[in-house]
């Protein structure tokens, strides 16, 4: 017998036996993420960026005092208010929520050269500026809802959620697989980053390059969520040379 209660709810969950009450609530809350406005999509990524920070540890030493170097001119860039940190972590990561919470691993910034780190960097505010987060935020609430029935209070932006449901919506975001145009897009807005603030463009490719020679590596989690990096590698040095 096929379940066949809110197909939204069925196009992100395993279809399993589910009581009436919890099917409509997970259907309703589906639905409050689809309509989310952008002051919720904000106020959901403050407090799951809160969250991620609480159950971080935050870098200090020197990787902080470098990252806090290479982003002195960024927090305020192309329109958006950007604050960063650095999480005392071996995985090869980074990652941007909507609110401008952008965080990097030092486990990334152990293996980048500056440029290289201010390029990963400028990919990352290319997700939030070209409203990639956004996206990303509504449907990892999505699925967090039809999973938990979560901010249950009728409004999103004012919902206080559980420590667990708001681990599990930050692990949901962090996981995030953007489409492959999406990724691209990144690519084109870290290169006009790049030039646009005289930094080497050629630190991209070798970032990229450097993030290949690691996939299928142990705990590499820019490798989930960014694929391809050899041939992003040579598309933006195609890009570079002008062909």
């Amino acid at each position: 017998m096929k379940c066949a209660v809110a197909s939204a709810v069925l196009a992100l969950t395993a279809c399993k036996t589910m009581d009436v009450g919890s099917a409509v609530g997970a259907a309703t809350n589906l639905g409050k993420a689809a309509t989310m406005t952008d002051e919720e999509v904000i106020g959901m990524s403050n407090q799951a960026c809160e969250q991620q920070d609480k159950a971080n540890r935050i870098a200090g030493g020197k990787h902080a005092q470098r990252l806090a170097k290479l982003t002195a001119n960024h927090r305020n860039e192309d329109g958006l208010n950007l604050n960063f940190k650095a999480y005392q972590d071996a995985d090869v990561n980074a990652w941007a929520m909507a609110n401008g919470c952008i965080r990097v691993y030092t486990g990334l910034m152990d293996k980048m050269t500056d440029d290289e780190l201010r390029g990963v960097i400028g990919h990352e505010i290319g997700h939030v500026k070209l409203g990639h987060t956004k996206n990303a935020m509504r449907t990892a609430y999505a699925a967090s809802a039809a999973r938990q029935a979560a901010a249950a209070s009728g409004n999103a932006a004012v919902a206080v959620l559980s420590s667990s449901q708001l681990g599990d919506l930050a692990e949901k975001l962090i996981n995030a697989q953007f489409s492959q145009s999406q990724e691209s897009d990144s690519d084109q807005y870290a290169l006009g980053f790049m030039r646009k603030h005289k930094y080497k463009p050629e630190a991209l490719v070798s970032a990229f390059n450097k993030l290949a020679q690691l996939d299928g590596g142990a705990k590499a989690g820019m490798m989930d969520s960014h694929p391809g990096s050899a041939d992003r590698a040579r598309r933006i040095q195609s890009e570079i040379a002008g062909k």
